[in-house]
This record gives C-alpha cells, sequence and structure tokens, in this order.
C-alpha cells in the first residue's frame, strides 16, 4: 500500500479543469455559447484563471465530512448561540463579505484555501491571521469552531484558511513532523507562505500585521512559520501545539505529542540540506500559547516547551536581558479555570503568553459548537489570540 505521508497532491491546471467542465456541458447538449450558460462558464473561467471562486458570506457552510465521534464538546449548554458569523448591515456604500475559494501550487505541489473578507471598504491596509485546522478538519470546519470570521466582521482583518489535502496526509494532518516540512523554501511551508503573499498582494494586506494560528496539528505547523519565515509572520498562536524541531517521522511524532522527551535539549535536530543542524528555534516572533491540563492527544508539556523555546530565543535577542514574568490566575465565564504567563519585554510589551486552561481536553479553547474540537467553556481564545495580535507593534518598527 502506498504511504499517504509520502504523497504529493497533483499541480493545479486551470485549462484542464475549465475544458473538461466545457466538455461535460457539450456532452449533456448545454449550449455554453449563449444565453445564462456563457456567464456561467465565463465566471468559472475567470475564477480558475485567478485561483479563486468568490461568493457572499451570508454564514458559514458547515464541514460535509468530519469525524463527530472524535469532537470534543463539553456538555455545558453556550450561552453564546450563535452559528456562524454575525449578521453585517449592508447598504449602497459597504462592500459586502465574501469568503472565496482558491488555490495556489508552487513546485511542492497545490492546496486549496479560503479567504473571508469582511464587509465594508477597508481605510488603509488591512491585518490577516492565517488559520490552520487541525486533523479531520477543513476550513469550513475550522472557521465555524473558531468563529474567527466574526471577529473579523469586528475588528476588519482578512482570514485565509491553507485546506490540507488528503493525498498529502491521509488525516488531512500538516506535515509537520517531516523534515522536508520543516524548513524554508521546501514543502508545506513554502506553499502557505506563497498563499499567504498571494492574497496579501491581491487584497493589499498589512505586510507588517499578518499572524498565524493553528491547533494540534496546525498549531505545530505555526511554530515552524514563525521559524522559517519570521520575516512574514509577526506572530503566531499555537493551541495544543507542538514546539519547533519536535520530530522527524511518524514515529517521533507520536512519542512527541504524548511528552515523549527529556526536555528541550533533547528536541530532534535534522539538515537543512545545506549541511546545517537545525532543530532549535532561533527566531524571536512573538507568541500566544493555549492548551489543556487535561490534553490526552497532545500532552500539554509541549505548550511549555513552545513558550520556552520563544523566551529563550527572546532572550537571545535581547542580549542576555530577559523578559519580565508575571503570572495570572481566573475562571471563564463558561467556569473554566486558567493559569496566564506573561513575559514582557522592559517597555511593557507582552512578547509571549502562555495559557494553561485547566481541567480542558484537546479542543480549541471558547469554540463554537458547529465546529469540531471546540470547548464552549472558553475562555476564549479566538478573541484573546486576536487581542494578543493586534497589540503587537507593526513587524519591522521601532
Amino acid at each position: 500500500m502506498k504511504n499517504p505521508f509520502n504523497a504529493r497532491a497533483p499541480t493545479f491546471d486551470a485549462d484542464a479543469i475549465n475544458a473538461t467542465i466545457q466538455q461535460a456541458l457539450t456532452s449533456a447538449g448545454l449550449d455554453t455559447t449563449a444565453g445564462p450558460l456563457r456567464d456561467v462558464t465565463e465566471t468559472i473561467r475567470r475564477a480558475l484563471g485567478t485561483g479563486c471562486m468568490a461568493a457572499a458570506a451570508p454564514g458559514l457552510a458547515r464541514a460535509s465530512v468530519i469525524d463527530v465521534a472524535a469532537r470534543v464538546v463539553p456538555a455545558g449548554k453556550d450561552t453564546r448561540a450563535r452559528r456562524g458569523p454575525s449578521p453585517t448591515i449592508r447598504d449602497t456604500q459597504q462592500e459586502p463579505s465574501s469568503f472565496e475559494t482558491c488555490a495556489y501550487s508552487n513546485d511542492a505541489g497545490m492546496r486549496a484555501y479560503k479567504v473571508y473578507v469582511p464587509a465594508g471598504k477597508s481605510e488603509g491596509q488591512r491585518a490577516m491571521i492565517v488559520m490552520l485546522h487541525g486533523c479531520t478538519q477543513s476550513a469550513d470546519d475550522f472557521a465555524a469552531g473558531t468563529q474567527m470570521n466574526r471577529l473579523a466582521d469586528e475588528h476588519g482583518f482578512l482570514v485565509v484558511y491553507p485546506e490540507q489535502a488528503a493525498q498529502a496526509n491521509a488525516s488531512k494532518c500538516w506535515n509537520w513532523f517531516k523534515p522536508q516540512d520543516q524548513l524554508r523554501g521546501a514543502g508545506e511551508p513554502s506553499l502557505i507562505a506563497g498563499i499567504v503573499r498571494e492574497v496579501a498582494q491581491r487584497h493589499g494586506a498589512d505586510p507588517r500585521r499578518i499572524f498565524v494560528a493553528g491547533l494540534s496539528a496546525g498549531a505545530a505547523m505555526a511554530v515552524v512559520l514563525g521559524e522559517t519565515h519570521p520575516e512574514l509572520f509577526a506572530g503566531v498562536g499555537a493551541h495544543s501545539g507542538l514546539p519547533y524541531g519536535s520530530a522527524h517521522d511518524i514515529s517521533s511524532a507520536l512519542a512527541a505529542m504524548k511528552g515523549g522527551r527529556s526536555g528541550l535539549p533533547g528536541l530532534m535536530s535534522f539538515s537543512d540540506g545545506a549541511g546545517t543542524s537545525r532543530g532549535k528555534a532561533i527566531q524571536a516572533v512573538p507568541v500566544i500559547v493555549f492548551h489543556g491540563d487535561r490534553d490526552h492527544t497532545v500532552q500539554q508539556t509541549n505548550g511549555d516547551h513552545i513558550a520556552q523555546q520563544a523566551h529563550d530565543a527572546h532572550g537571545a535577542l535581547a542580549g542576555g536581558t530577559g523578559l519580565l514574568t508575571s503570572t495570572q490566575s481566573g475562571v471563564s465565564p463558561g467556569g473554566r479555570r486558567f493559569s496566564r504567563t506573561i513575559h514582557a519585554d522592559t517597555e511593557g510589551q507582552a512578547r509571549i503568553e502562555s495559557w494553561t486552561l485547566h481541567g480542558a481536553g484537546h479542543a480549541w479553547s471558547g469554540g463554537h459548537t458547529s465546529g469540531s474540537f471546540t470547548d464552549a467553556n472558553g475562555p476564549d481564545a479566538s478573541a484573546e489570540m486576536v487581542r494578543f495580535f493586534m497589540a503587537l507593534p507593526r513587524a519591522g518598527s521601532a
């Protein structure tokens, strides 16, 4: 049996897809040269030419195939009672919101992705948050669970949802554990970075306010992107993820998920192809971490290691000055106890936040029950990540 972890997605051939559609319509006896079908086929052709198919987005569609048995949803009632993004006020002077379906390809393969553009015209360049789903999830499912599109409506930023291909990973996990997918200019980091640059150019995003966040395997890949593309991402959000360089194959990935390491000095090392040993994070990118201390899928010690890697990198950047640390505790409106550790620079700017969710499992904190792997008891990880990101100084500014 062919190993699905080594498979690559096919390249995106817009001309071939368009020709297939035309042939199918002609075979069905439909005239695409005149009338309504002419407009339809022309729209398809233009969309394929840009790699995107845009649609108005009054709400979010549910994922068609999600492993319901694997859902992690507490029995408590979600008092927020919302589903999909909040309705937006539209008038003749406002642009409607949209949720575009797109595709991007390079030498590493092809990945589909979705872009949420909030309603209204932006005054200046918009910030952008890239959201990487977990295993078995889709862009629509992750958008519904995290409610990031609702927050985009409130704050006016773009949201990008790259989608893992089943051909690249049978469980639709991002391949954060493969050496070629932990390096700059190769594999999945190059695909996601390419998507981000494409969207930023198309929509005029602020290049100094682009952030990446994810859940589980998506969080691990977000950490990889912060390390491999620090000039592109101004901040990283990792929910139930793993530190950079944790693994080099499936076996070591499973061991790392279960906390199978003796500490940061024992993290895996691998070559970047130029003879340089990698496996230690050195980029001082701001990071916010969420992890449940009852997470039996990815042990909570992994969240601690993400924060420690970031702390070490910031300490090295500061020339040994280090960061000032404070810890707070509290209870979310849904009854979830949490501890929040903040590492700030000498000017009081938070560079690292680490949230420990007491009693929580492997699920997006504060997520909506319309998405999989969510914990409605909070605190709201999406809102806190947005707060953290938007409070950061623009990347590259003094």
